[in-house]
Parts: structure tokens; sequence; C-alpha cells
């Protein structure tokens, strides 16, 4: 069962580390306003992680991947990443200065990781496949033991990630120049507007 932990814990660090939305915006924030809105970006999405984890590992993703759920969530996921896409580009033509009130930044910063976690579509798909998942690794027919190790195992690394993933970001935004924090706000927005595009194309 060991080894099924930390089976779940590869998957997730994979699942984290892996480009998108939730990165970018770690980026974004913590360029500005450094270590704390970062963490929280990525804490903030383990809301939606956890969320998606629990009803794919209890098979009710496949009952949310209907045209009913997924037309008006992958409408909201591309307007919002179409939205902090805008932000990111203003920013990069006029880097922002470092928010006044470090509480309303923390919560905005938490709220955004939420969100983009909790709109994104394709958590559905992937967490809807995630029994063929635990085949490959050798378990074909979870019980709820091996479902709630992997749900651990998962969020642990899940955890661990943001920790690692805001000092990352903490770390180059005190040894890039201005320079480079505005190409990386400009490269932010263009991946932000990017995936808008992709999640606006499902709905044609």
């Amino acid at each position: 069962m060991f080894s099924f932990f930390l089976a779940a814990m590869l998957l997730g660090f994979v699942f984290n580390a892996a480009p998108g939305a939730v990165f970018s915006e770690t980026l974004r924030r913590g360029l500005r306003d450094g270590y704390r809105p970062a963490l929280l970006v990525q804490i903030g999405s383990l809301v939606g992680d956890a969320t998606w984890a629990a009803l794919g590992l209890t098979g009710l993703a496949l009952l949310l991947d209907s045209a009913q759920i997924r037309y008006p969530l992958t409408l909201a996921s591309a307007l919002y990443l179409a939205w902090l896409g805008y932000q990111s580009l203003r920013d990069a033509h006029r880097p922002p200065q470092p928010s006044d009130d470090g509480q309303v930044a923390a919560g905005s910063a938490f709220a955004a990781g939420a969100a983009l976690s909790l709109t994104n579509p394709q958590n559905i798909v992937y967490w809807a496949a995630m029994g063929g998942a635990m085949a490959a690794i050798g378990v074909a027919q979870p019980t709820p033991t091996h479902l709630a190790v992997f749900f651990a195992g998962f969020m642990v690394s899940s955890l661990l990630w943001c920790f690692i993933c805001a000092g990352l970001v903490d770390w180059f935004r005190r040894a890039a120049s201005l320079l480079w924090h505005r190409l990386t706000y400009a490269a932010c927005g263009v991946v932000l507007l990017g995936l808008a595009g992709m999640s606006a194309m499902e709905l044609v």
C-alpha cells in the first residue's frame, strides 16, 4: 500500500507541475507581491483539485461529463482566463507596484487559484480517466481504502508543490531584472489568452 501511496504522490506532482493557468497566475501574482500571494494561488487551487479528485475517485466525474455541465463550465473558464490574460498583458506594459493591502491581495490570490481549478473542464476528463491510471499501477478494482490512500498521496504531493512553486517564483522575483519581469508578464498573458481560446474552441 505504501508503494501505491508513492505512485499517487508521483501522479500528483506530474499533475501540479505541468505548466498551465494556475502556474501562470501564480507567477503573475508572485512577481507583484512575493511569496505569500504565490503560495495562496497554489493553495486556492487545491480547493478545486480536492473537489475534482473526490468526484473522480467516487465515479461522479463521469456523471458531470455532460453538455449541460461542461458547456457553462467551459464558458466560465474561457472568460476568466481571458480576463486574467488581459491583466497580465497590461502588467507587462506597465509593471504593477506591490499591493498596499496585503490582506486583500492574499484573499484575491486564494480566490483566483480556487476559481481557476474549479472552472477547468479538463479536470473532469482527467479524473474520469483516473480508474485507468489505477489499473496501470496494479489496482484494477480499487477498494475504498485504495481510494483514500490515493487521495491522500495526491493531496500530500499537491500541498508540497504549493510551497515549492511559491518558493521558486519568489526567488525569480528577487533575482530577475525588471525587463525579465515584463517579459514574464507578457508570456503569462499569452499563455492565459491561448488557454482561453482553446477553451472557447471547445464550445464550437
